[in-house]
């Protein structure tokens, strides 16, 4: 009788909602709550959001490449202020072939490019300022980075995103609310039409100063609309509302990422009010507990992005070429991002050449030469079982006889809903259960690492859950010791 009330309550709440229902009752991407509704039913029916195709296919990826290339790279700076020379930006030995061939040799599965950063230049031709690579010598004045650097991807099958500064210090109407917007909406109409497919649009809330009463207000309804009827099929990110900023930039995903969370971008008044009410921003520690949804009027499928430069800087900057992070950090930064739910952005600017740096590139060989090694060695014999697990389950898993281990992967289908609010791994050590490691959430992916052992087998036990989980894979693995990280 309890199933077929919860199953009513579901077809009810797509009705109110008005949400993109699926015929198995699960709400893509948004489920807005009525008041009739007790808080372990809220906890309970947020089990039930799922990504969007565009949103699962983006988590999939893992591993995505900033590119912060520009005018900055020339100057030595890293926010420059408008008035640079385009005359200064000329890189001798530009070659996006060497970005994507590096990139995806170290499991990189997109690139997102900085189209314009704060200073306004663009790396486009654009018709909407004299600012970009048109007025620069690069071939000639007749350059076009976003497109060689598509053309790269697309001879390679890597995907590619754009990063269009909302925040421009060039722009003469910059201030003056609806005549930049116009000329904002005018250069991502030139991106968004012009270069093919475009799998993620990258904006930032960055518009100078925040106490000037001039300061630029950005329609973002308008842009949202421009993405969505040119790009329906590209992740809107950061000011967007498919996927968020982790709230750091140093790498570091949460202990409990939930993908599921009432937190939604400040685009608009209604939004900021309501994140205000509940106390919630980017940086929050806790964006979708039990306690958080049952005070919330709304959840969404908002996913974490981790992004971090591979340098101090996000600019190429010479004097930073034996700063570049070392394989013990950037394996850490991958646990700490893809291991706990979220997906990696990690920044690797390109120098005045137009190349990235023989340091950077070594780097990133080591790093997808340590993840393929790490993870291509399974040593579970019945780890891709898909397990039904309410509260309090637990499943045995056999380890290959004689293998050592000291990294464990957990895996929720969130096609079918984040879940898991906390879980232990175990060993069968000495005839007796020792517990190896223990999380809260899983969600798309969960690595836990731990001191080298060798067992016959492991047990996981989901503590608790909103609904029945949806384990999709139990994988265990040898990562092999690096020094300490420094």
């Amino acid at each position: 009788m309890r199933k077929i009330l919860f199953t009513a309550l579901l077809v009810y709440l797509a009705t109110l909602s008005g949400c993109n229902q699926r015929a198995n009752t699960y709400f893509e991407k948004k489920l807005a709550f009525p008041d009739l509704l007790t808080s372990d039913q809220k906890a309970k029916l947020s089990a039930y959001v799922v990504p969007t195709q565009s949103q699962y296919e983006w988590q999939r990826m893992e591993l995505a490449a900033f590119i912060h290339f520009g005018m900055n790279t020339f100057t030595g700076k890293e926010w420059g202020d408008g008035t640079e020379d385009p005359a200064l930006f000329n890189p001798t030995a530009f070659d996006a072939e060497q970005w994507v061939n590096t990139l995806q040799g170290a499991g990189f599965k997109m690139l997102i490019l900085t189209a314009k950063h704060h200073d306004g230049f663009c790396l486009w031709p654009t018709r909407t300022t004299s600012h970009s690579v048109a007025s620069s010598p690069w071939r000639n004045g007749f350059g076009d980075v976003v497109k060689e650097v598509k053309e790269a991807c697309d001879r390679h099958n890597m995907k590619f995103g754009i990063y269009l500064s909302p925040w421009d210090r060039n722009a003469e109407s910059h201030a003056d609310s609806p005549r930049y917007n116009a000329l904002f909406t005018q250069q991502l109409v030139e991106l968004l039409a012009n270069y093919g497919e475009i799998h993620e649009v990258w904006f930032d809330g960055a518009h100078g100063d925040e106490h000037d009463s001039k300061v630029q207000r950005y329609d973002w309804a308008n842009f949202y609309q421009v993405v969505d009827s040119l790009q329906p099929k590209a992740v809107k990110a950061i000011m967007g509302n498919d996927a968020r900023w982790v709230g750091n930039e140093e790498g570091l995903g949460r202990e409990t990422e939930w993908s599921v969370t009432p937190l939604q971008p400040n685009i608009n008044d209604a939004i900021i009010n309501e994140n205000i009410r509940l106390g919630i921003s980017p940086t929050t520690d806790d964006l979708g507990s039990s306690r958080l949804i049952a005070e919330a009027k709304t959840v969404y499928w908002y996913p974490s992005e981790v992004d971090v430069s591979i340098r101090p800087g996000w600019f190429h900057h010479p004097e930073e070429d034996q700063a570049v992070k070392t394989l013990p950090q950037l394996v850490d930064i991958y646990f700490r991002s893809v291991g706990m739910n979220s997906v990696l952005l990690l920044n690797i600017p390109p120098d005045k050449r137009g190349r990235l740096h023989e340091t950077d590139t070594e780097r990133l060989k080591q790093f997808g030469d340590y993840i393929t090694q790490t993870f291509e060695n399974e040593k579970l014999t019945n780890g891709n079982i898909e397990w039904k697990a309410p509260t309090g389950a637990s499943r045995e898993y056999n380890v290959i006889p004689g293998e050592t281990i000291n990294t464990v992967m957990l895996r929720e289908d969130i096609r079918k809903g984040q879940r898991v609010e906390e879980f232990t791994v175990e060993g069968w050590i000495n005839d007796e259960w020792v517990e190896l490691a223990k999380g809260t959430t899983i969600g798309y992916k969960r690595l836990l690492r731990f001191d080298d052992v060798s067992v016959p087998k492991l047990r996981v036990t989901i503590s608790e859950t909103r609904d029945i989980a949806n384990i999709s894979k139990v994988g265990a693995y040898h990562a092999p010791h690096l020094n300490q990280v420094h």
